[in-house]
């Protein structure tokens, strides 16, 4: 045990294993006839009401990103890394807006996934693939930044290797596949406990232990030097401003948000929870100052890993026992939202690439039973990313995803709203935004900031030179922004080419009263008492059956 701090060790396996027995009891957590079905094993039979909808999208949005690759960034670059604080304040108001409706036609035309939702609206089963497809590679780096979390803990604590890491995942993979959404969602009651409670302790201990605020401050504008990594020098507001936009426009679009929400059972829980959830942002802001607190207290990294800062703050600043719960909070805010992950990309295989094109008349049983499989391949290739990819900032892994998932929104989000572009228009777009945002990707070098040397000279973050595009300015833009900007543009020229050569649009089958419908609607159906034997929602192609038949 040499060099492990058995202490915190003890303490974090032990929440560990309580979670760990939480989510094999999620099973039997209101119980449905059978868990051999995706609307019970994927969306927790869709009756999630106000305090378990809190906790599950709040342990859903704030992950590892919030307690690991915030502070890291703040830490490593100053106050560019406080870009997730007004993006969480504006998303809200952005979901309130979009999901309701996703809500209201899902559960009237028994939608699983957005994917779901695409192919119907624009009766095309390829941009329902491709949004599909889009979904799960976007949440695999989303899912290995939970897992770096774990890891950046392990590391603080002693424990080396990737076995460890193999084990939680193997852990993780084994309740979600026994009991799915029902699991995150109880123990993400465990988890939020632990979150405020250690955020709570940090900001009152840990500046008054280093001096007061002032000291804080004054150690990171010292480090940074005249004041450019506290306040924003004039070269960086504008990649500060798209980044937060961008996105606070990808998250909701992410599988695991629509997912958490299509649980909720009807639209005043997710209005209430679009209204409470903004208190998240206090906490979010006051965790990204953890950055600033370990430049003032002197911290290193552990192995000279970036990601590790925050646990090694908590390492020096708390006595071992209370250092114990706070990598808990860390581990178990990793766990909650992987598993949601997880179970949202294997939802989106099953109904529309599985179901789509392997199966066509797979039953019920079928898909929760493909779903299930598929939830486990998909922790393994996140697992994957982690061991053959090492990040700098594992913020990279989620900017990286989010320039990837806002190539959905055309389709899915102004498609809630509008049915004017044409469906192979969306395709294009998809292509010309996707082709755009891999580029530029692909030449963003990350850079050291002190000595200037390339640490990595392909996917280095998210922020683009402006140079590169031919402009005299040393400014810098969220890769996002500009690939949505030219999906949109290449989507709307489209459109207009296609309908001047009268090309056929295919046939809406959502009705314009689906986007209002509420739980009393008629039309919105609980699941029959044995769901096991219950039809499909769709047909073959994903298409809703008649939700009224014989009226």
């Amino acid at each position: 045990m040499d060099g492990i701090k058995t202490t915190e060790l003890v303490i974090f396996v032990f929440f560990f294993l309580v979670v760990t027995v939480m989510g094999f009891y999620a099973a039997r957590w209101r119980r449905p006839t059978d868990l051999m079905h995706l609307d019970e094993w994927g969306l927790g039979g869709r009756k999630f009401g106000s305090w378990v909808t809190w906790f599950l999208v709040g342990g859903d949005l704030y992950t590892a990103y919030t307690f690991v690759a915030v502070p890291a960034l703040m830490f490593g670059a100053g106050a560019a890394g406080f870009f997730a604080v007004p993006y969480t304040i504006i998303l809200y108001p952005i979901f309130f807006l979009i999901l309701i409706r996703l809500w209201s036609v899902s559960h009237v035309r028994g939608y699983v996934t957005p994917a779901d939702f695409v192919r119907a609206r624009w009766d095309s089963p390829t941009l329902a693939l491709l949004i599909a497809i889009t979904g799960i590679v976007a949440t695999m780096p989303y899912i290995a930044l939970q897992l770096i979390g774990i890891e950046a803990v392990l590391k603080t604590m002693g424990v080396k290797g990737e076995i460890p890491i193999v084990v939680a995942f193997i852990i993780l993979a084994l309740y979600t596949y026994s009991s799915g959404l029902r699991a995150p969602a109880l123990i993400a009651f465990v988890k939020d406990t632990l979150i405020y409670l250690t955020i709570i302790v940090a900001v009152i201990v840990i500046p008054s232990k280093l001096g007061g605020w002032d000291v804080i401050f004054g150690a990171a504008e010292e480090k940074f030097g005249s004041g450019a990594g506290v306040l924003l020098p004039a070269t960086g507001q504008l990649q500060y401003a798209t980044l937060a936009l961008g996105s606070a426009l990808a998250l909701f679009l992410y599988p695991h948000s629509i997912t958490a929400v299509l649980a909720s059972k009807n639209r005043d829980v997710i209005k209430r929870n679009m209204s409470a959830l903004p208190a998240y942002s206090l906490a979010l802001g006051l965790l990204a100052l953890l950055g600033f607190m370990a430049i003032a207290a002197g911290t290193t990294p552990v192995d000279g890993d970036n990601n590790t800062i925050v646990p090694a703050l908590m390492d020096q600043m708390f006595p071992d026992w209370f250092a114990g719960v706070a990598f808990a909070a860390i581990g178990i805010g990793a766990l909650v939202p992987a598993a949601i992950m997880s179970i949202a990309a294997a939802n989106l295989f099953t109904r529309n690439i599985y179901k789509e094109y392997f199966r066509k008349d797979a039953s019920s049983r079928d898909e929760a039973r493909v779903a299930k499989i598929a939830s486990l391949v998909v922790k393994l290739g996140a697992l994957a990313v982690i061991i053959f990819i090492d990040p700098q900032f594992s913020i990279d892994l989620q900017l990286i995803g989010g320039v990837i998932i806002l190539q959905t929104m055309p389709a899915l989000a102004i498609g809630l709203f509008t049915r004017w572009f044409h469906p192979w228009a969306l395709i294009a777009g998809w292509v010309g935004g996707m082709g755009v945002g891999m580029l530029m990707l692909y030449n963003i070098a990350r850079i050291d900031p002190a000595t200037g040397e390339v640490i990595r000279a392909h996917f280095g973050g998210s922020a683009f030179a402006l140079t590169k595009l031919g402009f005299d300015t040393p400014a810098t833009i969220y890769t996002g922004f500009v690939a949505i900007g030219v999906n949109l543009l290449v989507a709307v020229i489209a459109t207009f080419l296609l309908r001047a050569m009268k090309q056929p649009e295919g046939t809406d089958t959502t009705r314009l009263e689906d986007y209002f419908a509420d739980e009393d609607d008629p039309r919105v159906h609980d699941l029959p008492l044995d769901v096991g034997d219950r039809e499909p929602a769709g047909d073959a192609g994903g298409r809703p059956r008649d939700p009224n038949p014989g009226t």
